[in-house]
């Protein structure tokens, strides 16, 4: 019986923890190669705001200092892209090569397609939000 609580009570643990975990989603980033290399990473989107935070001061002030123009228009476009869960940014199209920048669900997804590769990069909103925070709040003020 004491065996069967332990084991309910790690089982309970461990599903709240992939649920946390989880929760803003999936970053996912996938690179095939017609020669048959593929690269896939998938991170969950929690993980980057708690690694961000290991990040040395110096090296987050740098990137403050370099994105700082553009943090506010980042931020008030995360905003409204939120507004939009399915809308489509950019679509180009020539002979050898689409991309296809678009939301779907909050998330925003890059589609290049070309003769030698394909890349497919998913972020959701809520951590490029989160980012943007971060480096704003670590930003030289003027």
């Amino acid at each position: 019986m004491l065996l069967a609580k332990l084991a309910l009570g790690f089982g309970g643990t461990l599903f709240l923890a992939g649920a946390y975990t989880f929760h803003d989603g999936v970053m996912r980033v996938d690179e095939d190669h017609v020669n048959g290399r593929h690269v896939h990473v998938w991170v969950p989107a929690a993980v980057v705001p708690l690694a961000m935070h290991m990040v040395p001061k110096r090296h987050i002030e740098r990137a403050a200092e370099q994105a700082g123009p553009w943090l506010p228009t980042l931020r008030a476009l995360t905003k409204e892209l939120k507004k939009y869960p399915e809308a489509e940014l950019v679509n180009v199209r020539n002979s050898k090569e689409t991309v296809h920048v678009r939301t779907h669900n909050g998330k925003l997804l890059i589609d290049v397609v070309g003769p030698e590769e394909r890349v497919h990069v998913g972020c959701p909103l809520a951590v490029i939000e989160d980012v943007s925070s971060l480096l704003e709040a670590n930003a030289p003020t003027i």
